[in-house]
């Protein structure tokens, strides 16, 4: 791991609901989005339609950058995302147990989204 988060942040990035996440559309102008999320194994793993902009938008350029909502400690995260061909049991429990959700039986929201961080800018 390249960049450091402390236990304060981890701990949100483990509990908080939603961040808000910026990708890039395909004229270069930003897309931004609160979207539920869980922080599983230092990765933050998003669950979306494939037809959503921002799946369309990572498609085409997989750079990142999400925020936890807190502005008055903020955590920004850059990172490289990819979609999940296979998706782990572990990340399919994180999403049960954070939201009651069984991302596995969810045919709406059909894409897995992983983010790997790549540098942590607060």
């Amino acid at each position: 791991m390249e960049y450091m988060i402390n236990s304060n942040d981890q701990k949100r990035l483990a509990t908080e609901r939603n961040l808000w996440l910026a990708t890039v559309r395909p004229n270069g102008a930003p897309h931004l989005v609160p979207i539920w999320f869980v922080w599983h194994e230092n990765k933050a793993y998003l669950c979306t339609s494939r037809n959503s902009v921002k799946a369309k938008n990572i498609a085409n350029n997989p750079r990142v950058e999400f925020a936890l909502e807190g502005g008055d400690d903020p955590v920004l995260i850059q990172g490289t995302a990819r979609f999940l061909d296979v998706v782990s049991a572990g990340i399919i429990a994180a999403f049960q147990t954070k939201f009651g959700w069984d991302i596995s039986s969810d045919a709406t929201y059909n894409a897995v989204i992983e983010i790997t961080p790549t540098r942590v800018v607060l």
